[in-house]
């Protein structure tokens, strides 16, 4: 639909959105991007309540302005529901570290095949073609974009006893060919990217979408915003106004992980994994803002450096 704009008037209209509303809250100290070529990784969580729309149309602000942009979302929810229409029941299961995670069977994974590189990336790489951003989706299989050991046994906890589960259809990314995102990113396309990746069986197999990101961003040297259903990291998860705003010393990191639960967990492991694969930096905050990853980067939501890993910038 934007292909009656300009890149002109495209431009113009990023000056305009990213004011948040003439309510936008920024931190005097946030957001502060030292390398201007470096990609934007953007994760696009797949809760009920999360509208990626904003992050969309944010994208096409961005890379109007010349911003490499690398997008990476996930579909969780999606591939619930399809399995309930199919009468069948999704897994999660309690690893012994005591994250929650689904638990991945031959079933699950027909309907993760399905769903995530299927259904869901083809809408979103359409919906970023009609903002006018050249889009091009991928799965980890692709190319051999996202690649690692498969974990076809997984130790879990059960009634409070240490079990081991067979035949489970996940793995652990450990390789990104980030040379393929880079040849995309300089032919002028905006990578579009999700799970499966591809195990070292040459099997697809599952993989947290948080940490595939992650993985990308450091692979890359960029920025991670991941966007999500809530403001941050909250250290009340009921009370939006305890929101933990800077995450930048090792003492910093601790309560970050003391305060994660749930879904959050996951997402602080997350953030710690692209910066120790050299990441810029990370920010979780909230997929509905106005210009959602625009504001992200100037100050919304929690931001984690690389000094939270003891590391000097």
């Amino acid at each position: 639909m934007t292909d009656e704009y300009s890149r002109e008037e495209l431009l113009a209209a990023h000056d305009q959105l990213i004011d948040n509303d003439n309510d936008d809250g920024l931190r005097a100290d946030g957001g502060v991007v030292e390398d201007d070529t470096a990609p934007v990784v953007v994760k696009i969580g797949g809760a009920r309540a999360v509208n990626p729309d904003g992050a969309l149309s944010d994208v096409a602000h961005l890379t109007a302005n010349g911003q490499d942009v690398v997008v990476v979302h996930g579909g969780s929810t999606a591939v619930d529901d399809t399995l309930h229409e199919l009468g069948e029941e999704p897994e999660y299961v309690e690893s012994t570290s005591g994250v929650m995670g689904r638990f991945t069977d031959e079933k699950a994974m027909e309907v993760f095949e399905m769903v995530m590189p299927g259904k869901l990336n083809t809408e979103l790489t359409a919906n970023l073609q009609n903002e006018g951003v050249r889009s091009i989706g991928l799965s980890g299989v692709d190319g051999a974009l996202l690649t690692g050991p498969r974990k076809s046994a997984v130790r879990v906890v059960e009634n409070g006893k240490k079990k081991i589960r067979r035949g489970d259809h996940s793995g652990k990314i450990e390789d990104v060919n980030a040379d393929l995102l880079e040849t995309l990113l300089d032919g002028g396309y905006t990578p579009v990217v999700t799970v499966p990746m591809l195990a070292d069986d040459g099997t697809p197999v599952n993989a947290d979408a948080d940490r595939a990101a992650a993985a990308i961003a450091g692979a890359l040297g960029g920025e991670l915003v991941v966007l999500t259903d809530v403001p941050g990291l909250l250290e009340d998860p009921d009370d939006e106004t305890t929101l933990i705003e800077q995450v930048g010393t090792p003492e910093e990191m601790e309560t970050a992980k003391s305060a994660a639960e749930g879904f959050m967990t996951k997402k602080v492991m997350a953030a710690t994994e692209a910066l120790e694969g050299g990441a810029e930096s990370v920010v979780v905050a909230d997929a509905n803002n106005h210009d959602p990853i625009t504001t992200a980067r100037k100050g919304h939501g929690t931001r984690f450096t690389p000094a939270s890993l003891g590391v000097s910038p």
